[in-house]
């Protein structure tokens, strides 16, 4: 049974990241369970950059002229990944009542379910890109996690069923809050990086 989840996490991951218009109506029809969708996709994707960042910062490091490579202490790295991967779990759920709330300003209904699929779904690409945390030169690829913008816009109308003519405003409203939280939590894994 275990093999079958772990093949249908992955299919669900290609489908979202490469067809997702016709991946949305699908996972409309699922249920919404918080405690399903934590457990058998946010724990197992939200591990990605926790995983990958704790190794790269302080097993891989990062060159800097003159001095050499830099590594960050394990203690640190290990508070830091483990922080955000906490955060990882806080962060959809605070994209999903954004996303809920907002559904009636924009025309579109509100069902709390529906938005948490779409936060939890639309933070797959942000997700696969930690695997870039593992050499931090790399990190710059990280900017590929913006394809989640589009799966939130594309997700919105199916999921909350926005008219196609507000969605562009619902996405750059829900964007807009998730990137304010999303920068109080970094500050706040970045500060635990410093303990």
């Amino acid at each position: 049974m275990e093999l079958v989840q772990q093949s249908s996490l992955v299919e669900r991951v290609k489908a979202i990241m490469l067809t997702p218009k016709t991946e949305w109506p699908v996972i409309e029809r699922e249920p919404g369970d918080m405690v399903d969708l934590f457990r058998n996709y946010v724990a197992i994707l939200a591990a990605i950059p926790a995983v990958c960042g704790f190794v790269g910062t302080a097993l891989v490091g990062f060159s800097v002229p003159v001095v050499g490579t830099v590594r960050a202490p394990i203690g640190a790295a290990l508070v830091s990944a483990i922080i955000g991967y906490v955060l990882s779990f806080v962060m959809v759920y605070v994209l999903a009542y954004i996303i809920d709330a907002l559904a009636p300003a924009f025309g579109g209904q509100k069902n709390f379910g529906n938005a948490l699929k779409t936060a939890v779904y639309s933070f797959t690409p942000g997700w696969l890109v930690g695997v870039f945390m593992l050499i931090p030169a790399l990190g710059f690829l990280g900017i590929l996690a913006l394809y989640g913008i589009y799966l939130v816009w594309t997700g919105l109308p199916v999921m909350m069923r926005s008219p196609q003519e507000k969605t562009l405003g619902y996405t750059g409203a829900v964007v807009a809050v998730a990137l304010v939280v999303g920068l109080v939590f970094g500050m706040v894994q970045a500060a635990a990086f410093r303990v």
